[in-house]
């Protein structure tokens, strides 16, 4: 099992990072931390918010917000209810996002209970990094506090099993969980954590865009979220078999374990 430290380690990307180093000195440098987005337009439905909600897909920079990749159409989209899975692909509306393609839902919930959904993108080629990336993805909603069922896997090929239950967090709570593979937790995964910027924060420094963390030997990692907003955590793993490039060539593939959080202030 090999972890992907995706851009700052890798050897075979080394001269690329130089390449954009010379670069940075005529032009702005470009962000380099894709996130595949989940967003649900809220995390608790109760009887004030209503029961119909809207899930915004999209894969870009959260923290620099933008630019936006090209989604190609989502190999799988649904939710994992109280009653079992269910297929949302059918749900699915293409939008554009910075003249890209990015994609809508909706979901009317049925009734109390924690819905887990998750989306598994097309692989996306990145020729910068020489990488086919796929970042399993999911977010949690509570209906109506049932507050069960959170911590219940979706069974994607890598994943984040929140230790934190995933909703009802106040900003500077600390978000606890852990990485796994096939089910088994990945020792010392590397975790990238942005914040989903709405343009109040202007980092000071490249190294304030992407967090980066590792987990322990047991594949358990801790963050604590300093601001309100939407937190997203993507472990970087590594994919055991090649997938062929637009030109047919195999090339590594970057699988994400990617979940979605809010953290929200006192008030």
């Amino acid at each position: 099992m090999t972890v992907l430290h995706c851009r700052r380690c890798a050897p075979r990307r080394a001269l690329h990072r130089v390449a954009l180093g010379l670069a940075s000195l005529l032009l702005p440098l470009c962000a380099a931390a894709h996130f595949q987005e989940l967003i649900p337009s809220t995390e608790i439905v109760d009887a004030d918010s209503g029961r119909q909600i809207r899930l915004d897909l999209a894969f870009t920079h959260p923290m620099e917000r933008g630019p936006a990749m090209p989604m190609a159409e989502p190999v799988a989209f649904g939710v994992l209810t109280p009653d079992g899975r269910r297929d949302l692909r059918a749900s699915l509306d293409a939008v554009e996002l910075d003249g890209k393609t990015a994609y809508r839902a909706s979901f009317a919930v049925p009734g109390p209970g924690d819905y887990i959904f998750f989306v598994e993108p097309a692989p996306y080629w990145e020729p910068a990094e020489g990488v086919m990336i796929v970042h399993y993805t999911k977010v949690i909603v509570d209906a109506y506090g049932a507050e069960a069922g959170w911590d219940r896997p979706v069974g994607l090929p890598v994943e984040i099993e929140p230790l934190t239950r995933p909703y009802g967090l106040w900003t500077g709570n600390l978000f606890t969980g852990i990485v796994r593979k096939g089910g088994e937790p990945v020792p010392h995964a590397e975790v990238e954590v942005e914040w989903r910027n709405d343009g109040s924060v202007t980092p000071p420094a490249a190294p304030f865009v992407t967090q980066v963390l590792k987990a322990d030997a047991q594949g358990q990692f801790s963050y604590a979220m300093p601001r309100a907003g939407w937190w997203g955590f993507a472990a970087l793993i590594e994919g055991d078999t090649p997938m062929p490039n637009p030109d047919g060539e195999p090339v590594p593939v970057e699988q994400g374990a990617l979940i979605w959080v809010r953290a929200r202030d006192m008030q």
